[in-house]
């Protein structure tokens, strides 16, 4: 059976179904009223009343006529053709065979023709290409018509206030409402003239086989609305330009391995003779004892791979790469927004965007100077919405920094503890992890996930809350509605998944002081030192649990769940044939798609794109791990949105919205920030200054690099509460007589008359810093205006003609 032909319904059925509980019988009888006024409000035709087999839940199949839907098109400046398009197609490129393994069918690409379109005239019918008029509206035309009928149609006499599909949702008179699938995902209609848009979808892009193949744009516009098929257009796009960055990021890290025999520090730490007579003051207080240098060998030689010259040409070209991204983006935005007729989408939807809240709680108008037209205004004044949303984002923004200060004291509390617990442990003489489970990794990796939990609890409490501020706010669109909820969970969002990286990054290791006179949170937590191998390493270590953990995560919550729902709700039916198992009953089967479906897609994926651009020079794979990611992420969504959701109701977007200036944000932001990984958190610039500067001999080399770089105590000068407790130190500790110890910095040794200060070395190194931020900041904004001049030139050329 065609499911869009039922009895007189053509084309499209858009479903309400509603929960029967005999064992409620006021509840019941209250519905039953509440349901009749509002079908008699609805002003529609061919509702169909059918009954599920397992007898408890009822479905109400409601179809638009013709005259309603000509109606509403008209009042809602709907776009339809009135002309085909007689403009010759453009010659084909050269060489497009090549392209040809990646390319599907023809119907598939291009499943509907090109017209020439204009807004919709119910008095000027003749002048559109109207051929049948049950197959005018296309079904994502239809369902928005109907849905905008739905949310608006009073269900009370009593109280105006009473109207909406979405507020019978929520009070349990309808369990849900859903435009319906076109046929089964796995099967063409049986139907000739049904069409089967579905099992297409399935077939040429939900398959994980069709990885490597282009993605049926139109197609998924056609049947899922712009809404939708921009997403999957920028998911696309950004996966594309992925490729590239993750060539790059491949070949900076073979760069690594190839120059590993020439990592001369590394030789010197692991030198016996060098690192292996070099004792290192403890890193905490009494649990840690002294070490030599030559313990962190293979933490140096693993801190290599992310640390030498690639690293700083690699920060420079995602700066440079992030750039042509978003600007090659809108231009296909804007290619998009031409070919799908969206140009003056805004104009066109300004009616339709209206949302009904706003309606019912604005309630009395006033004239605008400018425009002569006369908006409804909130009961509530703006300024004091402002003030209570902003004042209520602050206070969650406050109690996330209290959250990340709770996880770093309690990574310099157990520091201590992990020291003298895992000093006899029997893993240490275990040959290929003895030397990586240290008291730095325990310390690490609890406080991952407990930050991780914090993130979980956050997030659900968070959600629930940024949706109350946002209808609190009583936003106008639906568009701006989106809009102000995005902001506050990203910037939620944005603290929660970033906080541990710039910790790492920005903070730890930087303020410890030296042993005379050690650096101490809230007067009790000794502050944390970076790893033996480097702060850098560890940034790295961290970048990659977090971003590859969330990425597993999100993939185990956006395909494993639902399959299982589903599988559960109709592991007894999927078997039956359709006249046993209805269009209907297969969809109610499915997940439902929230309001707050595509916002998690997009969230997910620029996320990661901050993860790749704000820390991508501790980390060049992270490019490459987000592409084999994403390629996973396209066909997991579309197998996702064609077989375990219903079909949302379609809508319709120019843009990715508000996301384009997250993006341009994370972009600037993510210059700054790499430029700061590079001068203070990796070691290259006290490298170049002293291979350039400070080296003894004539030729320009980086041997006594380690011996330069580490400063000198007096033991006997190491106050009481920071000296190992008895028993603490290693053996060959006690067997020589050990009068210094060394640590990282840059300042006179004992004796001398500026003892424990600054040398002037530090502060060539510090100028040496930040000279280096202004010129990568230089060089990265410069290529960013040349390339916007010339965009605009182009565009400037191409609007002449």
């Amino acid at each position: 059976m065609c499911y869009h032909s039922y009895l007189d319904i053509t084309l499209h059925i858009f479903t309400c179904y509603c929960s029967f509980i005999i064992n409620y019988i006021i509840r019941h009888i209250i519905s039953q009223k509440v349901t009749h006024q509002f079908l008699l409000s609805l002003n529609v035709t061919c509702l169909s009343f059918q009954e599920s087999e397992d007898g408890r839940t009822y479905f109400l199949k409601i179809h638009v006529p013709w005259e309603v839907l000509a109606t509403y098109a008209d009042v809602l400046k709907i776009k339809v053709p009135f002309k085909a398009n007689d403009i010759p197609d453009k010659k084909e490129v050269p060489l497009s065979w090549l392209c040809t393994p990646y390319r599907l069918p023809e119907h598939v690409m291009q499943p509907e023709p090109d017209y020439f379109t204009a807004t919709f005239d119910k008095s000027k019918i003749d002048f559109f290409l109207i051929e049948d008029k049950e197959t005018f509206f296309p079904p994502s035309t239809r369902s928005r018509i109907v849905y905008y009928i739905l949310s608006r149609c009073s269900y009370s006499k009593e109280d105006k206030d009473k109207k909406g599909i979405k507020r019978l949702l929520n009070n349990g008179t309808y369990v849900a409402a859903f435009p319906l699938h076109d046929c089964r995902y796995w099967t063409k209609s049986i139907d000739a003239n049904c069409e089967s848009e579905r099992y297409a979808l399935y077939k040429y892009w939900a398959r994980f086989s069709s990885f490597y193949k282009e993605q049926p744009l139109n197609l998924v516009r056609k049947y899922y609305g712009e809404k939708i098929g921009i997403y999957f257009a920028w998911l696309g796009f950004y996966t594309e330009m992925l490729s590239y960055a993750a060539v790059v990021g491949l070949l900076c890290f073979i760069y690594g391995l190839a120059t590993f025999d020439e990592n001369v520090w590394s030789k010197e730490i692991c030198n016996e003779t060098i690192g292996g007579q070099i004792i290192m003051c403890p890193l905490c207080d009494k649990k840690c004892g002294y070490w030599k240098l030559s313990t962190t060998c293979s933490s140096s030689w693993q801190s290599y791979l992310f640390d030498n010259t690639a690293t700083l040409f690699f920060a420079i070209f995602m700066g440079i790469w992030v750039t042509l991204f978003l600007e090659f983006w809108k231009r296909r935005q804007a290619r998009l927004e031409y070919e799908w007729d969206l140009v003056d989408m805004e104009e066109e939807q300004q009616q339709m965007q209206l949302r009904p809240e706003y309606e019912i709680k604005c309630t009395h108008r006033r004239l605008n100077q400018v425009t002569q037209m006369e908006p409804y205004l909130p009961l509530t004044s703006k300024c004091a919405r402002s003030v209570l949303s902003g004042a209520t984002v602050l206070f969650w923004i406050s109690l996330i920094f209290a959250c990340i200060i709770a996880v770093i004291v309690y990574r310099l509390a157990v520091f201590a503890a992990f020291a003298g617990i895992m000093k006899d442990s029997p893993t240490n003489n275990m040959d290929l992890i003895g030397n990586l489970i240290t008291p730095q990794f325990a310390t690490s990796v609890t406080a991952s996930c407990l930050n991780f939990i914090i993130i979980m609890v956050l997030n659900f409490l968070y959600e629930h809350v940024a949706i109350k501020i946002t209808d609190m706010e009583v936003p106008r669109t639906h568009v701006e509605y989106e809009n102000k909820l995005t902001v506050k969970m990203f910037l939620f969002q944005f603290v929660n998944y970033y906080s541990s990286c710039f910790y790492v990054a920005f903070f730890k290791g930087k303020f410890v002081g030296y042993p005379g006179d050690y650096s101490y949170m809230f007067g009790k937590w000794r502050n944390e030192e970076c790893e033996p191998g480097g702060c850098l390493i560890e940034l790295t270590t961290q970048l990659v649990i977090v971003m590859v953990g969330k990425q597993v995560w999100g993939n185990i919550q956006e395909a494993l769940v639902p399959w299982l729902r589903n599988w559960w709700v109709s592991r007894s039916a999927r078997s039956h044939p359709e006249s046993l198992y209805s269009r209907w009953e297969q969809d109610h089967d499915l997940q439902s798609f929230s309001q707050l479906g595509l916002f998690y897609e997009y969230l997910e994926m620029v996320i990661q794109f901050g993860f790749i651009t704000l820390f991508v020079a501790s980390f060049p794979l992270a490019p490459l791990l987000a592409l084999m990611n994403n390629i996973l992420e396209v066909r997991v969504d579309a197998w996702k949105f064609t077989t375990q959701f219903r079909r949302p109701v379609a809508a319709k977007a120019h843009s990715i919205g508000v996301w384009d200036e997250i993006l341009n944000m994370i972009a600037v932001f993510s210059v700054v920030t790499n430029a700061f990984i590079v001068a203070f958190t990796s070691d290259m610039i006290p490298r170049l200054v002293y291979k350039y500067a400070y080296h003894l001999d004539t030729e320009s080399t980086m041997e006594g690099y380690i011996n330069n770089s580490l400063s000198v105590f007096n033991i006997s000068e190491i106050p009481e509460k920071n000296r190992p407790e008895d028993g603490e130190n290693p053996d060959w500790f006690y067997s020589s007589n050990i009068t210094t110890c060394r640590y990282r910095d840059y300042r006179y040794p004992p004796g001398h008359e500026k003892q424990y200060t600054y040398t002037m070395q530090f502060w060539h190194i510090f100028a040496a810093k930040f000279a280096f931020i202004i010129i990568m900041e230089e060089d990265n904004i410069r290529p960013k205006i040349h390339l916007f001049e010339n965009l605009e030139s182009e565009g400037a050329k191409k609007s002449k003609y």
